[in-house]
Parts: structure tokens; sequence; C-alpha cells
């Protein structure tokens, strides 16, 4: 039996319509997918009824696919694929597979020979990147940064000397009751000349994306961050070791 495909499905960044970031197409799409991969099926579910689908939302499954799903449980939740039938994996926000558990079903499904197809959607990773003026040939995500205000400390530097040694683009995010802070270590820590950007509810009525060196953003006044999904993007002087 041929086996089903494995479909990349992104979300939006925030409470906007979905077709006014992605294609309108998607709703034909979707409507021939009943087998579901949710990193948060609450978010699925309500993600779903947007598009306003022409079968009950009872009529779909949904498996958690997160933090809390064991490995040895993995192969099971892709039984539908070998079935045949197609599936999707929803991410709680942005694209599946980046900065989020969906990698490991997609890393599964090409071992055992499942076509796998990503559908284009908003990545606040590269939207950030695009939007902030830094070095777009050159870049690593770093993903969290240490809680601890040392290691935090510490992580910066190395980030910032990475950055200068190969003018490589930094980019990180951080929980949003906590953007306060890390933003305060990226002042009190980076050099002057380091190109700091913030971008804050992207794709949002609400979004701001501003690029100012470290020495620039002291002199401005403090952006508000607080519980905002932010990115962080860091570009170091690399003349100023």
């Amino acid at each position: 039996m041929k086996s089903g495909i494995l479909y990349l499905i992104p979300n939006t960044l925030g409470e906007t319509p979905p077709q006014s970031v992605v294609p309108e197409y998607y709703k034909t799409l979707l409507s021939g997918i009943f087998h579901f991969l949710a990193e948060d099926v609450r978010t699925a579910r309500r993600y779903l009824s947007r598009w306003d689908l022409p079968h009950p939302m009872e009529a779909l499954h949904f498996y958690p696919l997160n933090e809390h799903t064991a490995p040895e449980d993995l192969p099971s939740l892709m039984d539908p694929l070998l079935r045949g039938e197609d599936m999707g994996i929803l991410s709680e926000a942005g694209v599946p597979g980046v900065a989020d558990p969906g990698a490991e079903a997609v890393a599964l499904a090409h071992r055992m020979g499942i076509r796998v197809v990503p559908w284009v959607g908003p990545s606040s990773i590269l939207l950030s990147l695009m939007a902030s003026g830094l070095n777009g040939q050159q870049f690593a995500f770093a993903g969290y940064l240490p809680v601890k205000p040392e290691e935090r400390a510490e992580r910066i530097r190395f980030l910032e000397k990475r950055s200068s040694k190969e003018c490589q683009t930094q980019i990180f995010i951080e929980t949003p009751y906590r953007n306060k802070a890390l933003f305060a270590d990226l002042l009190k820590t980076c050099r002057p000349f380091s190109r700091l950007c913030v971008a804050v509810d992207l794709t949002l009525p609400s979004e701001s994306v501003y690029t100012c060196t470290v020495s620039e953003w002291q002199l401005r006044p403090v952006p508000d961050l607080h519980k905002r999904p932010a990115i962080f993007l860091l570009l170091a002087d690399s003349y100023n070791h």
C-alpha cells in the first residue's frame, strides 16, 4: 500500500486571520487532511476552525506531539500515514520543524520513506532577519539563552564573539515574560558598536522592528517587550574585538 503524505502546515504568529499570511488555497488542501500531529491540540483546533472547513471538527483526529511525547511513542503516531492517509503537522505558532518538536516526526518520516511536503508560511526567525538589515548571508539560530543571569551573560559574550569573528548574525528568542530581563542584559553585556535588532509582534497590527547599535539603544526609551513575542538579532562589529 502506498503511504500517505506528511504535510508541514504553518500556523499564524498570533491572532491574525490565516488568509492574511498564508495562501487562501490552503483551505482546499486542508479539506483533504483528517489526521494532525499538533504541538498543542487546542491551538490546532482553534486554527483549523478559522478556515471554515467543509467537515465538522469532530471528523478530525489530533495526536499531541510536544516535549512530553516519548520517543518510543512517535512511530505509533505515524500509523495513519502507513495506512495511506495523509497527515499534517501543526506547530503552536509559525512553521513546523523550526525550533519545534515536529522535526522529530519529520526525521522519522524520512527514515520510513514517507514523502514530506512543507507549506509556505510565516517564520518569525526569517521575517525578523529579513527586516533587521543585518547579515542574511551568514546567520545562526541560538534558540533560548540560559535563564540564570551569569550564565546568560556568558552566553551573550560567546555569541557576540562568534558574530564578530565570523560576521554572523546571531538570532535568539526568550519566553515573553523574560524579554525585558534579556534586553537589559544585552545592553549591559554587549559592546557599544554591536548592532541589535528587536522584532516584536511580527505579522500583527502592533508589529515593530528596530535595529540600532547597543550604544544607541541605551539612549532610547526602553521598548515595551513584556509578554509580547519577540526575536532578538545581534551582529557584532568585526573591527572591535
